[in-house]
């Protein structure tokens, strides 16, 4: 009889892992879906110059800073504050910053070619996907590896904002090639951190259902960085 019980229990907790995981891919290729979306519609030079450019056409315009750092707010707000947010003011949140990605990836179209974005788009998928599924099935526990992945990722997000001043061609060079490690050394560490939430049977549904787009979002910003680092080292400038 307790076999019985515990080979249920083990099939009822694979079922819920993977919708946990459908859910979580869900709300990332959505993502995705929307950034790319508004990315290719505002990605023309006269979309940059009506609301990025001041009215004198001499800088950037306000709107700019803005779409280029709400993102980081909005992202902060979701992953610490999901617990009192209500799902669907949360996923409300989630479009909204992917929304303002796609925005702030349009200028990404004025700089490369299509060839270049497409050909990147397919290795950062590659090399995503591969971690996620060596994430997921290790059995190292990759907490430690985690916690150095991430205080590299401080660093380079702080020298990145530097250099968004600075313009730098040198250090943009090494922010990318450090990134590339460090989203895809992410990428196996969040995927690991996943699968513990995944299988987790102490959660409330809505607490699983909640996780899942913050699970989403990590992953579509994993993904962005690491396409957004490939690219600047494979792509050239128009």
């Amino acid at each position: 009889m307790n076999d019985i019980f515990s080979r249920q229990s083990g099939e009822y907790s694979k079922e819920i892992s993977r919708d946990f995981f459908k859910s979580v891919y869900s709300y990332m290729f959505g993502a995705l879906a929307i950034s790319g979306l508004i990315a290719y519609m505002a990605g023309t030079p006269e979309f940059f110059t009506q609301y990025f450019l001041n009215a004198e056409g001499t800088g950037l315009a306000a709107s700019f800073y803005i779409v280029a750092f709400a993102p980081l707010g909005l992202g902060l707000l979701i992953q610490m504050a999901y617990r009192r947010l209500s799902f669907g003011l949360l996923l409300l949140l989630f479009m909204l910053y992917s929304v303002l990605m796609g925005l702030s990836l349009s200028t990404v179209m004025l700089v490369y070619s299509g060839q270049d974005i497409a050909i990147t788009f397919f290795v950062a998928a590659g090399a995503f996907g591969g971690m996620a599924v060596l994430g997921y099935t290790t059995k190292t526990d990759l907490t430690k590896f985690g916690s150095l992945m991430y205080m590299a990722f401080i660093g380079i997000f702080i020298a990145g904002i530097a250099n968004f001043f600075i313009g730098s061609s040198m250090l943009d060079f090494w922010i990318s090639v450090i990134g590339v490690f460090v989203f895809t050394g992410l990428t196996a560490y969040y995927m690991q951190q996943l699968k513990g939430i995944s299988q987790d049977q102490s959660l409330t549904g809505m607490d699983r259902n909640k996780l899942a787009i913050v699970g989403g979002l990590m992953l579509y910003i994993l993904f962005i960085n690491l396409f957004m680092s490939l690219l600047r080292l494979m792509g050239s400038s128009d």
